[in-house]
């Protein structure tokens, strides 16, 4: 019998320690922007009730989970003649009561409803968790990937919006990314669904409208006409979709062509107010108001945001919006929400690309003490653990083999610095350290070994 090869499914990766090392670099760089913002950490399971993930992500979103069997003969309660037609969708609900979930927004929402009780309103919480869909895998698509999400819930105010314009400025500023960030408004997109007479088409509009990037205007055109907008109406939107200059000649462009649209002005009114105040804060990304940007999923109602990488050719690296009754479909009406959510493995593929990874972001060890034999052991060891309780990652070989092989040892896992520690150096108590870049070799006690460790961490 032949052995099998292994392997994992499509659409999913193993990740080294040395990519480990890069991708908590990135996690650990968005968790401390989330801290200094007043963001608290929750985190809810895998698996969700299918009641609560179905038809919140629209019916494309929808095809995307991942559902779970049930546990035991699940095929128990479907008749022969169920199971003759192949009505998938009805089988899936009837065979599949779990799904693995789609994003961190709906989880999240569910939570809210569960735990009111318990929880201080406005709720502002952050959530970095893996999320599963059952798309094609290509470049920068995964089957399984990680979410960093930060939403405020329970307040109306712009200001978070606001708020977490400024996160994004500063995430990627503190990553060394050069972005740009859109920002539009579904109130927007509803008006202008109304004033070309196209009000009950506004789910296609915006699916259709949202993958302008992707696949171009002719596609989004013929998009919507299969969905049923007529010609006159199509034509309507080119100019809208097209709009020039700067944030505040495209509001006053949209004024013009919505003011007969109550919701539509009421878009534009909420986009004029988070301009005004970003205009008076320093910001480290582009933000420009762009009507191509429609997020295609339902629960948006507000301001939407999207951010791309301005060096490197791949999809959005962060995004969401403003949803205003998310938890309504769990119970708990009238409560706003608004957050986004970084792809941090998207961020991992531009940070690669370009190179820009930090040296500290590559090294898990900072120092290796080289193994002579069961006395140099003894001596180390009470040293590792002042160096250790110092903040200083440390290890010693676990063996006294041939220093070549502990050097190679140290270079394939990139240590900095390696500590020599012989019998000279135990009896006139030093350490002697060498640079593995440069080769530089210096004489030092443990005081000066744990100041110079410190100083170079700063």
């Amino acid at each position: 019998m032949a052995i099998q090869k292994p392997s994992i499914p499509k659409g999913t990766r193993d990740f080294s320690p040395e990519i480990m090392a890069k991708r908590n670099f990135i996690f650990d760089t968005i968790k401390s922007v989330f801290k200094l913002y007043g963001f608290q950490a929750i985190e809810t399971p895998a698996m969700e009730n299918l009641s609560t993930l179905l038809g919140k992500y629209g019916e494309e979103g929808d095809k995307l989970l991942f559902k779970v069997l049930n546990s035991g003969d699940f095929l128990s309660d479907v008749s022969e003649t169920e199971l003759s037609e192949r009505n998938l969708t009805k089988l899936s609900t009837q065979i599949c009561e779990k799904g693995l979930r789609y994003d961190l927004t709906v989880p999240f929402a569910r939570y809210v409803v569960q735990h009111r009780n318990d929880i201080q309103f406005p709720f502002k919480r952050y959530q970095i968790q893996p999320v599963w869909r059952a798309d094609r895998p290509q470049k920068g698509r995964y089957r399984e990937f990680y979410q960093c999400d930060v939403d405020v819930i329970g307040s109306n105010s712009l200001l978070n919006e606001v708020e977490l314009v400024q996160i994004i400025s500063d995430v990627f500023s503190k990553l060394g990314l050069n972005t740009i960030t859109k920002l539009n408004n579904r109130k927007i997109l509803s008006g202008i669904a109304e004033i070309i007479g196209q009000k009950d088409k506004i789910v296609d509009i915006t699916v259709a409208i949202d993958k302008l990037d992707k696949i171009g205007l002719e596609a989004v055109n013929k998009e919507l006409s299969e969905k049923g907008l007529p010609e006159n109406a199509i034509e309507q939107l080119q100019p809208i979709i097209n709009l020039s200059g700067n944030n505040y000649q495209k509001l006053d462009q949209l004024s013009q062509v919505l003011s007969q649209s109550e919701v539509g002005m009421k878009g534009i009114s909420e986009m004029r107010t988070i301009f005004d105040y970003l205009s008076a804060i320093e910001l480290n990304t582009e933000v420009e108001l762009d009507l191509t940007l429609a997020r295609g999923l339902n629960y948006y109602t507000g301001a939407i945001f999207e951010v791309k990488a301005k060096d490197y050719a791949i999809g959005s690296i962060c995004g969401g919006g403003r949803y205003d009754d998310l938890t309504g479909i769990f119970g708990l009406k009238d409560v706003s929400g608004v957050g986004v959510s970084f792809g941090a493995d998207r961020i991992f593929d531009v940070l690669s690309g370009l190179e820009q990874f930090p040296s500290s972001a590559q090294a898990t060890t900072d120092l290796l003490f080289v193994n002579f034999g069961a006395k140099e052991e003894a001596y180390i060891m009470p040293i590792l653990q002042k160096l250790r309780k110092a903040g200083i990652n440390t290890e010693l070989f676990p063996e006294s083999d041939k220093m070549k092989k502990q050097m190679t040892y140290a270079d394939k896992k990139s240590i900095p610095f390696v500590a020599i520690v012989g019998e000279n150096e135990m009896t006139q108590g030093t350490i002697s350290l060498k640079n593995m870049i440069s080769g530089e070799q210096n004489t030092m006690n443990l005081e000066e070994l744990i100041v110079f460790f410190k100083e170079n961490k700063k």
